[in-house]
């Protein structure tokens, strides 16, 4: 298959999820659909490499994960990130109900291996079920090394629509609540004004605010902000794309990022592409013959999990003051991470919105908590969990 075919048909499937997802006003959400594609494809006609052979590689996949997260961060001020604990708590509890119900009924039912093998994936990313993958396969544990992996790439069948489903609740509340003057979006007469004199480092003028010059000053700050994670791994093990996270906050503070450089550079379409296009390419791995062996346990696990995962979460956010809705969407960013949370959260704003002021509005009081529980699950518990969990296996 040529570079440009390859390209093509994924780009396809990638453009036949947004336009269900635009038809259905997200009740389908995109991901969801192109999923299934991929699924379908890897099971029929598609080369297993067909996302690499699309030039979506593994350089190109971090470059993007690394400058996207930067990003991320200019659109959270440092008094929004400091003010999202709760998001935190929410996340984690989320996670901890996760664990109470695999590793109580779960572990009853399909045994202590398999609920071991699948819990820490199901609270996070790759990198947890990569961990429990080699930690089975090192010790012959075939079957269950299938099903880290297998747990990481279904669990978004779940996670994806009932993510959907909670911010489509949660954003139908708070836009009617916009537009009845009870809700204020404090943001809308400040936006596109430059607070010059609060910033450290003065704005790049205009005619030099070039497609070079913020993508060089955005991958300034993702570099140091790796730099930063390399040189305090020892001592603090703590992923390299929180940091990214963190320094983009801190850039664009001071003024040397702009807010939404990718999007101001044009940059920002491509680099989502190339970051779901490589996520759906971890569905080749699903074959058939592997899902009918291992059906009862994954999904076992995992609608054990959720239900343990959607109960302390509600909990939680009611004691904190959160909606039923936006806790346990919180908390289901367990399932997917980034760039998932941020491409589901777009489609349910634009969906509810009227205008480009009300689709804001609904992303800076839906995307920062999104955002926040998707790093706390993903990018860090998951990991810690993986590393505990692999001494019982």
């Amino acid at each position: 298959m040529s570079l440009l075919m390859a390209f093509s048909i994924v780009l396809i499937i990638l453009a036949v999820g947004d336009i269900i997802s635009a038809k259905t006003k997200a009740f389908i959400p995109s991901v969801f659909v192109a999923a299934l594609l991929f699924l379908f494809g890897f099971w029929t006609f598609f080369p297993g490499d067909i996302v690499a052979q699309a030039g979506f590689q593994t350089p190109v996949v971090y470059l993007s994960m690394y400058l996207l997260i930067t990003h991320m961060g200019t659109l959270l001020s440092v008094k929004e990130l400091a003010g999202q604990w709760r998001s935190v708590v929410i996340a984690l509890i989320g996670i901890v109900g996760i664990i109470s119900l695999t590793m109580t009924i779960g572990s009853a039912v399909f045994g202590f291996e398999a609920a071991v093998t699948a819990t820490p994936p199901l609270t996070g990313g790759v990198v947890a079920a990569i961990i429990m993958n080699e930690a089975a396969a090192g010790l012959g544990l075939e079957q269950m090394a299938v099903l880290a992996i297998i747990t990481y790439v279904m669990q978004g069948f779940i996670g994806y629509p009932l993510t959907s489903l909670m911010l489509k609740i949660e954003g139908t509340r708070l836009i009617e609540g916009y537009r009845k003057g009870e809700i204020e979006y404090k943001e809308v007469a400040e936006e596109g004004e430059e607070e010059n004199s609060k910033k450290l480092i003065p704005p790049v003028p205009e005619q030099y605010r070039t497609t070079y010059v913020l993508l060089a000053k955005l991958g300034l700050t993702a570099w140091a902000a790796v730099a930063a994670g390399t040189f305090l791994e020892p001592y603090i093990g703590i992923s390299p794309f929180v940091y990214c996270l963190i320094f983009g906050v801190i850039a664009n503070a001071i003024g040397f990022v702009e807010k939404r450089p990718l999007n101001l550079s044009n940059s920002f379409g491509f680099l989502i592409t190339v970051l779901m296009a490589f996520i759906f390419a971890g569905l080749s791995d699903a074959t058939p013959t592997m899902l009918a062996e291992l059906a009862g346990p994954l999904i076992g696990i995992i609608v054990f999990g959720v239900t343990g995962m959607a109960i302390l979460s509600i909990l939680m956010g009611k004691f904190l003051g959160y909606t039923r809705e936006m806790s346990f969407a919180i908390a289901l960013t367990a399932l997917y991470g980034f760039p998932p949370n941020y491409i589901l959260t777009e489609e349910g704003a634009k969906a509810l919105a009227e205008n480009e002021e009300e689709k804001k509005f609904l992303m800076s009081e839906m995307l920062p908590e999104m955002l926040v529980g998707g790093f706390t699950t993903v990018t860090i518990a998951s990991v810690i969990i993986a590393g505990i969990f692999v001494n019982f296996l």
